[in-house]
């Protein structure tokens, strides 16, 4: 299975934004791309207004995603990406949605809200109460995470103890002091703990790190962004997946109980 990740900079215009998202789609379907995977919180934002996100906040049948579907509906592509849908008053849930054939087929909200690194989500954004469901795409089974989900292993081994073995992650992973060397170290780290393909997309500017990766079940990385915008593929094989839990089953020589996740 041909995978894809895309990254670019999310301008404050939500128009400007779904018409990247669709290029990136089209030039996804064209290269023969079963899954393509987007950054997190696509409708808008901008550096100086960190509720930007927040306050452009659309439920499902708004016009950002009205624009994905209608390109979905051109082509077999499976797509994931995160955008934020309103909840109350001034607040909503960052969530994740998977596209094919125009529909929304599953949605997940985040669970682990940014509360860290003088950042805090939780002030405008409600968290999730449940693990995603997963998603089959070319006969793969699939996990849905969104961005901080990363740091805590028992959401991606609770995910591959279900099936999982892909797991997908759109972010958009702050610049700071060794913030590159947790995202690289982290991202392997998920893969070895659970013998997963993950495929990550990361949002590029000034303040996101892009560095999108597709990387395999022993933690090697098949394909890298940089931090400017970029589309990267690589195939990934469920042979090849299987052969690594054969050597490394440590899914199976696990002593401890599952993890209990909400």
């Amino acid at each position: 299975m041909r995978v894809a990740a895309g990254q670019f900079v999310v301008t404050p215009e939500w128009c400007k934004n779904a018409q990247l998202c669709v290029e990136l789609m089209r030039r996804a379907a064209e290269e023969g791309a079963s899954l393509l995977v987007l950054p997190e919180a696509l409708l808008a934002r901008h550096d100086n207004d960190p509720d930007m996100s927040v306050n452009s906040a659309q439920p499902l049948t708004g016009g950002f995603l009205s624009a994905l579907s209608a390109e979905s509906r051109r082509n077999a592509l499976t797509t994931v990406l995160t955008l934020h849908v309103p909840t109350t008053d001034g607040r909503a849930a960052n969530t994740l949605v998977v596209l094919r054939g125009g529909e929304v087929i599953a949605q997940y909200r985040k669970l682990h809200l940014y509360d860290a690194f003088s950042v805090q989500e939780s002030r405008r954004v409600d968290a999730g109460d449940r693990l995603p469901p997963l998603v089959e795409v070319d006969g793969m089974l699939v996990g849905l995470m969104t961005c901080y989900d990363l740091r805590f292993p028992e959401m991606a081994l609770a995910l591959a103890l279900q099936g999982a073995e892909v797991l997908v992650l759109p972010t958009a992973w702050l610049r700071g002091p060794l913030k590159e060397h947790h995202w690289a170290s982290l991202l392997a780290a998920r893969a070895l703990d659970t013998t997963c393909y993950i495929v990550a997309a990361g949002e590029c500017g000034n303040k996101n790190i892009g560095q999108s990766r597709i990387i395999d079940p022993l933690g090697v990385t098949l394909a890298g962004a940089g931090s400017l915008p970029q589309l990267i593929f690589s195939d990934i094989s469920k042979t090849c997946l299987q052969e690594v839990r054969a050597q490394l089953p440590v899914l199976r020589n696990r002593r401890f109980a599952p993890p209990q996740i909400m």
